[in-house]
């Protein structure tokens, strides 16, 4: 698949020993690292959709911890060279990979499945309470041109 612009995936690698297992999320010296604004976690019910929105300011990190996500970004910029491009990603415990979301880039999740989807996003920058850089558009928005409805392929 090609990649919005600014979008890069890394395969994320579980290292299981007969205790379990351990993966790393994401590394200061990754090329994906630009730097550290904070982690939280947010989750999903099965049948929501979390979508849309876009920052100005920071890029995101997404790392599907607990059950599947489908992650969806759709570049709207006017000078980006895949302006008008959607990229869809199936994420989580069956395909465990870091996904970093460059501002400027529509993004959203849902849960695929039954289960509760849990996802820790990574920002290069802090949550301003009094000024959030949160600019949203409804998951329906016709503007955008992609339907959540579940692809029978």
């Amino acid at each position: 698949m090609e990649y919005i612009s600014g979008v890069k995936v890394r395969k994320l690698r579980l290292i299981p020993d007969d205790r379990g297992w351990l993966m790393e999320m994401f590394r200061s010296d990754w090329e994906e690292f630009e730097k550290f604004g904070q982690t939280y976690v947010t989750a999903c019910y099965p049948g929501v959709i979390k979508a849309w929105h876009y920052h100005k300011g920071q890029t995101d990190h997404f790392i599907c911890v607990s059950g599947m996500a489908k992650v969806v970004l759709y570049d709207p910029r006017e000078n980006s060279p895949t302006r008008g491009m959607v990229n869809e990603f199936i994420m989580g415990t069956l395909n465990p990979i870091l996904v970093k979301i460059p501002n400027g880039v529509y993004h959203g999740f849902t849960a695929v499945g039954n289960d509760l989807t849990t996802i820790v996003n990574v920002p290069t920058a802090l949550y301003n309470y009094d000024k959030p850089d949160e600019h949203r558009v409804p998951y329906d928005d016709p503007s955008i041109p992609y339907t959540w409805e579940v692809k029978m392929r």
